[in-house]
């Protein structure tokens, strides 16, 4: 997740605050006066209107409520539903998808464009083949970063993907991959109109399709001003029937007690990311409901092992050993945090609990030092988020107790921070030496922690394993897991390379956190994504 990172957008859309009125006046006009207006106390901006480009939790929601996908994952769960495509069909060697297409699914229209046809198998297809062929006029629009779409390696796995008539697309694999179908109910998959796409690039503006997103999905966009507030407006042509609230706000709020203090007041109805330290009052305050749920998460120190003295195993796991993990969860998570020794949650399927941990011990840790040549430490940097995460709810004062312990056994860290879109974009090219990132998982499948964040496939510049991590022992039994469909044969594959990840050390993993969403009383039907996502069709507000 999704979840951790990623992508710039195209300059001119972070340079000036965007304000794009895109709203269809007809629509406006017939508006109900008393409108229901939902307002999310969102964390932060988006980085675009494309998810093709983008990795973070922030940007997903802010695009899910305009786009939708061949395939979706039902309200509050992991099982795949249909989407665009009401249906489809797998061959019995696995490897072609036949997808047949909703008919009759209306575009949203703007200032810029007005659409002059239903949703149909060229939008799929544009969908694909933007992430997938350069040769395509909209590969770079944005950013060429697609950054999902390599990673989980489907650049590799599509043979071919051929519109077979309007409503009917056939996607060709060379070699059956389990995961497949959940990833086109991901947030990047969102599927933009191939119409609009051409008549700007014909009028020479391609970004706006970027910009001033136009989708098929349950809300449009109506108004975006970077920093500070998001505003959509109920689609009433959607497929699945208009949503239930006519109005739907983001409120951009980075600041975890702000958010508090507006929802308190009633100034947004749902937040993300509380602060720990306010739960409690949370609990009490008879107006606010606290859903939770165990998080499909991890947060964690990733050590980059291209460069020294980090390509040394050995100092890899003095530094897990001198790290103390429980006083970091204690201070920081409080009670929203489990010590992660895993790369996936527990939660996750093919987990593997016999692993032991790496004990706190800095006796130890100092011993293995010297046998790596360093008895007298060494200098390093220590990369903390500049943002309240998901999976972190505070990386610099993890990163504070971090260095005091490094310290201990002569370890001089030194505390680097960037902006957000920054920091993702320099760790993804690998330029620190120790940095803390996090994911949250995006389709229930071990696959999309194990080889989209430590695969070979992904340890390239600009790719989601930020610890360079390629190491052919553990790459061969992720790759296989992803091309067996028995899923007891691949929980024993995942279990393996839990068992090597553990040895091999690429990251000091900290905490899977709780997932916590305090929102007013008035919320209806608000649903705990396990993906951590923030979507509203469905979601209901009483009067």
């Amino acid at each position: 997740m999704h979840s951790t990172s990623r992508r710039l957008s195209a300059p001119g859309f972070v340079k000036r605050a965007l304000v794009c009125a895109l709203a269809v006046p007809a629509l406006m006009a017939a508006a109900p006066i008393a409108a229901k207006t939902l307002v999310y106390c969102s964390e932060g901006s988006p980085e675009n209107f494309y998810p093709g480009v983008n990795t973070t939790g922030t940007s997903f929601d802010a695009n899910s409520q305009i786009y939708s996908r061949i395939v979706d994952f039902e309200r509050g769960g992991t099982a795949v539903v249909p989407g665009l495509a009401e249906r489809w069909t797998i061959s019995p060697d696995g490897k072609e998808y036949t997808f047949h297409l909703r008919k009759g699914v209306k575009w949203h229209s703007n200032r810029n464009f007005k659409p002059s046809r239903d949703m149909n198998a060229d939008d799929i297809i544009f969908a694909v083949e933007r992430m997938w062929k350069e040769s395509n006029p909209y590969f770079k629009v944005t950013s060429s970063n697609h950054s999902y779409f390599s990673d989980m390696g489907l650049d590799k796995l599509l043979k071919s993907v051929e519109k077979i008539d309007d409503h009917t697309v056939k996607m060709t694999l060379t070699k059956p991959d389990a995961p497949f179908l959940s990833s086109w109910a991901m947030e990047f998959a969102a599927v933009q109109s191939k119409e609009y796409a051409d008549a700007m690039l014909k009028a020479g503006t391609p970004e706006k399709i970027d910009q001033e997103p136009i989708g098929t999905g349950p809300f449009y966009l109506v108004q975006y001003q970077k920093d500070a507030i998001i505003r959509y407006k109920a689609f009433p042509s959607y497929y699945g029937g208009k949503a239930k609230i006519d109005d739907l706000v983001f409120s951009i709020t980075p600041d975890a007690s702000v958010r508090w203090a507006k929802l308190q007041k009633g100034e947004c109805h749902v937040m993300p990311y509380p602060n720990p330290a306010d739960l409690d009052a949370m609990r009490k305050d008879s107006r606010i409901a606290v859903l939770e749920q165990p998080g499909l998460n991890i947060g964690y120190l990733a050590y980059n092992v291209t460069k020294k003295p980090f390509d040394d195993v050995r100092v890899r796991k003095a530094v897990n050993m001198a790290i103390n993990k429980q006083a970091i969860i204690d201070a920081v998570y409080m009670s929203t945090g489990v010590a992660a020794k895993n790369p996936i949650p527990p939660t996750q399927w093919s987990y593997n609990n016999a692993i032991k941990d790496d004990p706190f011990d800095q006796a130890a840790a100092k011993k293995l030092l010297a046998e790596a040549g360093y008895a007298n430490g060494f200098t390093t940097d220590l990369w903390a988020m500049p943002v309240q995460r998901p999976y972190n709810p505070n990386a610099k004062r993890i990163a504070e107790l971090m260095q005091a312990d490094l310290a201990k056994v002569g370890i001089k860290a030194e505390i680097k921070s960037f902006e957000w879109g920054e920091y993702r974009k320099r760790m993804q090219n690998g330029e620190h030496q120790m940095g803390m990132l996090g994911w949250t998982g995006d389709n229930g499948d071990p696959d999309n922690f194990l080889h989209t964040l430590l695969g070979c496939e992904s340890a390239k510049a600009n790719g989601s394993n930020v610890a360079k991590f390629c190491y052919k022992p553990f790459d061969d039994l992720v790759v296989k897991a992803k091309t067996i469909t028995d899923t007891a044969e691949r929980t024993k594959l995942y279990q393996q390379a839990q068992v090597i990840f553990k040895e091999q050390a690429p990251w000091f993993t900290i905490a899977h956190a709780v997932q916590l969403k305090p929102m007013r009383k008035e919320v209806i039907d608000f649903k705990l994504s396990p993906f951590g996502r923030h979507t509203f069709y469905g979601v209901d507000i009483k009067e």
